[in-house]
């Protein structure tokens, strides 16, 4: 598995690449846009979820770095 590096990260994230940066389970991933708390952007017809980067920073407590 390769580790993501925070500079190179897309605007939007996959659920598997959200649950590497938060060093947490899919699922768990999955729970947290049910309770509100990680709200995903469904995309395409089979309702793919997808996270924004600024979203994921937030829950680590960091602040995007405006260019």
């Amino acid at each position: 598995m390769a580790t993501l590096s925070l500079n190179d990260l897309p605007d939007l994230l996959t659920v598997r690449e959200v649950a590497q940066i938060l060093r947490v389970s899919t699922l768990t991933i999955k729970r947290w846009g049910k309770r509100g708390k990680l709200t995903p952007i469904r995309i395409n017809s089979r309702g793919d979820r997808r996270y924004k980067k600024e979203a994921v920073l937030w829950l680590l407590g960091m602040t995007p770095k405006a260019s």
